[in-house]
């Protein structure tokens, strides 16, 4: 039988090639022990990690769709700068209530300027800006407009229908 000191350098290379698998598999066998034991307090570190996000799973408890009807201006009062007061968000004339994500909508949030009034056109146009969060959405391409029904279909699922707005300028008859 080879000593370790008889071997030639390229069969002391050939061992060490065919023991790598050995060592990664037992490795691994040992590692994945430890992640499974710290997957509870990583995955609690990581919900504090993670940024802020419009995405959230369905709301199953959604109240009943109201049809109180909202002016325009009187959709003003919930812009998010009142903290006694909901946010509303109206699209396509629907107004959604927000106010479980008032980080988001409200004062100083990332979609704040959707707030308090019908921004379907910017919804619609993937826009951010001030002048295209406005609710007269009639001449949006079909693909903005297939964006924004998917914007309508998203807050339907997760935020509750508190009312419509009743002045809505240029929009078709059927939202």
């Amino acid at each position: 039988m080879e000593t370790l000191s008889s071997l030639t350098t390229s069969q002391l290379l050939l061992l060490s090639l065919l023991s790598l698998p050995a060592f990664y598999i037992i490795k691994r066998a040992f590692s994945v022990s430890t992640a499974v034991e710290g997957a509870d307090k990583s995955s609690a570190d990581d919900k504090d990690a993670q940024p802020k996000s419009i995405m959230q799973p369905e709301n199953l408890d959604l109240s009943p769709p109201s049809d109180a009807p909202y002016t325009l201006d009187a959709l003003k009062a919930f812009d998010g700068s009142d903290p006694a007061k909901p946010i509303y968000v109206s699209i396509k004339g629907t107004v959604f209530d927000v106010s479980k994500k008032e980080d988001l909508y409200g004062r100083g949030g990332s979609y704040n300027i959707f707030a308090g009034k019908d921004g379907s056109k910017g919804l619609g146009m993937s826009s951010l800006k001030e002048e295209d969060a406005v609710p007269d959405y009639s001449d949006l391409s079909e693909s903005d407009m297939k964006v924004l029904n998917d914007w309508h279909g998203f807050f339907s699922k997760r935020y509750n229908i508190v009312g419509r707005v009743v002045d809505l300028p240029g929009a078709p008859e059927e939202h």
